[in-house]
């Protein structure tokens, strides 16, 4: 059962009981990722999470790791384009625990200068293993071509020069105009008596009432067309990455673009994935997946192959979406696609974590929380001219944008080839 309900300082909260389980998972959702960064505190969002663990007025950082350890609970956070998370998963006795812990992060929080230069250190060491990562490496240089000028850009751990340039001060300023109840959510899925938790989480949170707000808002929304760009790194693979504009979160086309993506290339019977991994044996991942923010999307297609088969996967995936346009889907495609896609909803749903997860970003980022008959609803009523209309309005050669990171010898000449191939 579902329950909607606001604490007395203006904070949402989202629950559901599942009175068969023995845990519970509680999650806080902020609005606060690096759509609300510049170019300038690009990071903070990121560097605010690792920040709540290291220590409040009541605990030490050892405090609040032992707190949820020495219960046999799981805790931990994390950042996203456009929100940060920190959640518990406790057994459900203890769930008074895990609110009091978290209004104590929240509320209670040091921030102390010697804690935060220390945590820059780690902050470094993280980039470091990104940029270790060939795969991430071309999404980051994806993003920038893509949403070029817009915080969507930027990357979500920072930079080595803005991560350096952080100071107490700046870190609260951003936080004090971002972690206020209007941006927060906080979810609850398990067992759990819903009265009960409201009077906690009352009496824990009521603090939030101090915070202020910010009148500062960026531009998030990109001028999609033709670029290119890559990036030389000593690595075997050559790292590939088609992106378009996609649809924005709230969008009708939301639903048909995750049926058409799981028969072009989001499984491993989609299209992509069985012509030029399984038949042709050319690379050994290739994928498509779309991605949704507030005011925009992005329909992305990777592969990881070999540096001298680049121009035949290239060629194979633009056939691929010439045939989708011309052919589009068949009635079978349609209704495997939506099968699957509900089969890996419902499973997914199964995990108390994952309802919540689910039921908390909904709330927060689309103002609603879908049931899960209504998701389900939604995936049953794509039809084949919602499919035929995402279609053609995501595959606008006029707004492709190609990144690619690897061991290049002839980098120009591959340039033309791949512009030629997408672009003309």
């Amino acid at each position: 059962m579902y329950f909607k309900d606001k604490l007395d300082n203006g904070i949402q909260v989202v629950m559901e009981r599942i009175p068969y389980v023995n845990s519970v998972s509680i999650g806080v959702l902020v609005n606060a990722g690096i759509t609300n960064e510049d170019r300038y505190i690009n990071g903070v969002s990121h560097f605010i999470e690792h920040m709540l663990f290291k220590g409040t007025t009541n605990r030490t950082a050892m405090d609040i790791a032992g707190s949820i350890d020495d219960i046999g609970g799981q805790m931990n956070a994390f950042t996203s384009t456009e929100y940060t998370c920190f959640y518990i998963k406790v057994l459900d006795k203890h769930l008074p625990r895990a609110i009091e812990l978290l209004s104590d992060m929240f509320n209670n929080s040091l921030f102390d200068v010697e804690s935060i230069e220390k945590e820059k250190g780690v902050i470094y060491e993280e980039i470091k293993m990104y940029q270790d990562s060939p795969e991430d490496i071309v999404y980051d240089l994806l993003s920038e071509l893509m949403f070029e000028n817009t915080p969507l850009a930027l990357p979500i751990l920072g930079s080595f020069d803005t991560i350096s340039n952080l100071n107490r001060n700046s870190i609260l300023k951003y936080f004090y105009e971002n972690y206020i109840p209007e941006n927060i959510v906080i979810s609850i899925v398990g067992n759990f008596d819903s009265k009960e938790t409201l009077k906690v989480l009352n009496n824990y949170f009521k603090n939030g009432s101090t915070y202020f707000n910010s009148s500062l808002k960026y531009n998030d929304i990109p001028d999609f067309r033709q670029k290119l760009s890559s990036k030389q790194k000593d690595i075997e693979q050559l790292n590939f990455c088609v992106g378009m504009e996609g649809v924005k979160r709230d969008s009708e086309d939301l639903y048909p673009i995750l049926v058409m993506n799981n028969i072009f290339g989001g499984s491993m019977s989609s299209r992509l994935f069985q012509r030029i991994r399984e038949e042709k044996g050319l690379v050994y991942s290739i994928y498509s997946h779309a991605t949704s923010f507030q005011n925009i999307g992005a329909f992305t297609i990777y592969a990881g192959l070999s540096v001298d088969q680049i121009i035949n996967v290239a060629k194979l995936i633009n056939e691929d979406i010439k045939n989708l346009k011309v052919d589009l889907i068949t009635k079978d495609e349609l209704r495997k696609s939506k099968e699957q896609i509900k089969g890996n909803y419902i499973l997914g749903m199964e995990s108390t974590f994952s309802r919540m997860l689910d039921m908390g970003r909904s709330a927060l980022l689309l103002g609603k929380t879908l049931t899960p008959e209504e998701v389900l609803k939604k995936i049953d009523d794509v039809k084949i001219e919602d499919i035929e209309r995402i279609v053609h309005k995501i595959f606008d050669k006029s707004k492709y944008n190609i990144a690619y990171v690897g061991d290049i010898t002839n980098q120009q000449r591959l340039d033309n080839n791949l512009k030629e191939i997408f672009f003309s």
